[in-house]
C-alpha cells in the first residue's frame, strides 16, 4: 500500500522530482531551482505519497493570512504543489493527503484553508468553494483614446522606474496597505518578494520592468511589474506589454500606472494580468471597449475550518439573524449555527433552533467573502430554503457591493 506521510529533508529531492513530473516540467531541477524550492521546506508542511522509496504524490501547505470583509485578517492554511504522478492516479492519494493537512490545520487553529485550483472539478468534494474570481483584459492601445503625448500624471504625482532592490524594500509596506482594504487578498512573505524580483528563481527568469507611482506628497501608492516583447510587422511596432502584477492603494495610482503602460512607445497592446472582475481598468479609458476580456475564471478557493470564527471575523452592513444548517462531509465544521449580525458587530454560535437555510460547507465558503448571491445558489439548487425568504436574508447580510479579489497565484 502507498504510504502518505510528512516528507523528511532526505526525501525532499525525490518529492521535488515528483512535483516536477506532476506539473509536466523537466523532472530534474537545476541547482538554482532546487535551492529556491528548498527555501519553502517547512517540516511537517510537506506531505508525500510514497510507493516504496519513490515519491509519487506531493502536497504542500504554508501559513497565510487572508483579508475578510471589513479589513480584518484570519489565519489560513494555504495549499499548493498538489500532484499525483500519472502512474498512481485514482488511488485516493489526494484524499489522504488533504485529510491529513486539513486535520492539522484545524488543530493549529486556522480559520480557513485556501488554494488556487488548477482544475475546477477537483476540490469541491473536499469542502472548497470558489470565493473570488479573476478577469484578464487585453487593451488595444490605439483604440483606447488616450493622449499619446502624455508625459506624466496630471495630479502632481510622478512615475519612476525602479530596480529590484527598491521594490523589495518598498513593496511589502505598500502591499500591506493594499491587502487590508481588499477582501480575498492574502499575505506575501519575504520569499514572495525575492521570487518576484529575481533574487530567488523557481524557473526560467526574464527580468521585468518595475515602475512606481508617488503621490504629490511623495508617498509610494502604486507599483507595477511588466515585460514587453519585440514584435514588428512591415517596419511597424506591434509590441505587447504583459503585466505580471500591479498593486495600488488609491484610484489615482491605478489611473497613472495604466496610463503609463498605454503610453509606452511601440506598445500597441497591454495585457492586464489577473485582475478583479470589477477592476477600474476599462472605465479608466476614454473608450472602454478597447479593453477586451480575454479570461474570466474562478480564482481563490476557500474551505471553512471554523464557521464561528469565520462569520464573526467579517463585518455586516445590515442587521439580521439567520440559522444555518451547514453540511460538511469531512466532519470538520458542520453543524447548525445562529448568525446574529449588524453594523455594530456579529456573533455566531451553535444552536438547536430550527434551520432556516441548509447548505454545504463549500457553498458557505462561496458566500463568505461577499461575492456570490444566495439567491443565485438557490436558483441553481445548490442551497435549500427551509424557511421561505431565508436566501434573501442571507444576501442582505453576506453579499457586498465591492467584489473580493486575490491578486496572487500560489
Amino acid at each position: 500500500m502507498t504510504d502518505v506521510r510528512p516528507v523528511t529533508e532526505a526525501e525532499f529531492p525525490d518529492w521535488l522530482r515528483a512535483l516536477n513530473t506532476g506539473f509536466l516540467r523537466p523532472p530534474t531541477p537545476t541547482p538554482e531551482q532546487f535551492a529556491a524550492r528548498r527555501a519553502q521546506f517547512v517540516p511537517g508542511r510537506l506531505l508525500g505519497g510514497f510507493d516504496g522509496d519513490r515519491c509519487v504524490a506531493t502536497f504542500r501547505s504554508f501559513a497565510q493570512e487572508i483579508t475578510v470583509v471589513g479589513g480584518a485578517t484570519v489565519p489560513a492554511d494555504a495549499i499548493s504543489n498538489v500532484t499525483v504522478s500519472p502512474t498512481h492516479r485514482r488511488r485516493g492519494l489526494l484524499t489522504r493527503m488533504m485529510s491529513q493537512d486539513l486535520a492539522a490545520a484545524k488543530d493549529r487553529g486556522d480559520v480557513v484553508a485556501t488554494l488556487i485550483a488548477a482544475e475546477y472539478p477537483i476540490y469541491g468534494r473536499y469542502g472548497f468553494g470558489p470565493a473570488t474570481w479573476t478577469t484578464e483584459w487585453t487593451v488595444d492601445v490605439p483604440r483606447a483614446g488616450l493622449d499619446p503625448r502624455w508625459s506624466g500624471p496630471a495630479d502632481g504625482g510622478r512615475i519612476d522606474l525602479l530596480d529590484a532592490a527598491e521594490v523589495r524594500k518598498a513593496g511589502p509596506e505598500l502591499h500591506e496597505r493594499v491587502r487590508r482594504g481588499r477582501p480575498g487578498a492574502v499575505s506575501r512573505d519575504d520569499l514572495w518578494w525575492q521570487a518576484n524580483t529575481g533574487a530567488v528563481r523557481f524557473g526560467d527568469w526574464t527580468e521585468p520592468y518595475y515602475v512606481g507611482y508617488r503621490s504629490p506628497s511623495g508617498e509610494l501608492e502604486g507599483l507595477v511589474s511588466y515585460q514587453a516583447d519585440n514584435t514588428w510587422q512591415g517596419k511597424q511596432p506591434q509590441n505587447t506589454a504583459d503585466v505580471n502584477w500591479l498593486i495600488a492603494s488609491t484610484p489615482a495610482a491605478e489611473r497613472a500606472l495604466w496610463h503609463y503602460l498605454c503610453s509606452i512607445d511601440w506598445i500597441t497592446k497591454v495585457k492586464s494580468g489577473w485582475r478583479a472582475p470589477d477592476d477600474l481598468l476599462p472605465l479608466l479609458l476614454p473608450d472602454p471597449r478597447a479593453a477586451r476580456v480575454t479570461t474570466q475564471a474562478d480564482w481563490l478557493w476557500v474551505r471553512l475550518l471554523d464557521v464561528v470564527r469565520a462569520l464573526e471575523a467579517r463585518t455586516y452592513d445590515s442587521t439580521g439573524t439567520l440559522v444555518l444548517e451547514v453540511v460538511d462531509r469531512q466532519g470538520i465544521a458542520g453543524g447548525r449555527y445562529r448568525l446574529t449580525a449588524s453594523p455594530a458587530g456579529a456573533s455566531c454560535a451553535p444552536t438547536g433552533d430550527d434551520a432556516e437555510l441548509t447548505l454545504d460547507i463549500a457553498e458557505l465558503a462561496t458566500l463568505w467573502l461577499g461575492d456570490e448571491s444566495a439567491a443565485r445558489l438557490l436558483a441553481l439548487g445548490r442551497i435549500r430554503e427551509v424557511r421561505e425568504g431565508a436566501a434573501h436574508v442571507a444576501d442582505a447580510l453576506l453579499h457586498t457591493p465591492g467584489r473580493p479579489w486575490c491578486p496572487d497565484l500560489f
